[in-house]
């Protein structure tokens, strides 16, 4: 689950994130941090609309490549 510290982090910012539900990327959800709380957190998406999602989603930086939930972990062999 991500901190309240970098929550707090991308709200001030502004940066656009990326909620990664699952494997497919037509699902991410892309918008600002607006809100969250213990459980939940709210994205507002481009068109104004408010989504409230789980936190234990993967939240990055829209920026960045995506993360693939499903990936295998990368071995250090």
């Amino acid at each position: 689950m991500i901190s309240d510290e970098q929550l707090n982090a991308y709200r001030l910012s502004g940066e656009k994130v990326r909620v990664v539900r699952d494997g497919l990327k037509e699902n991410d959800v892309r918008g600002i941090v607006v809100a969250w709380d213990d459980t939940q957190v709210l994205i507002r998406r481009p068109n104004r609309n408010v989504v409230k999602l789980d936190r234990n989603y993967i939240i990055q930086p829209s920026k960045e490549e995506r993360i693939d939930p499903l990936a295998e972990p990368a071995s250090d062999e």
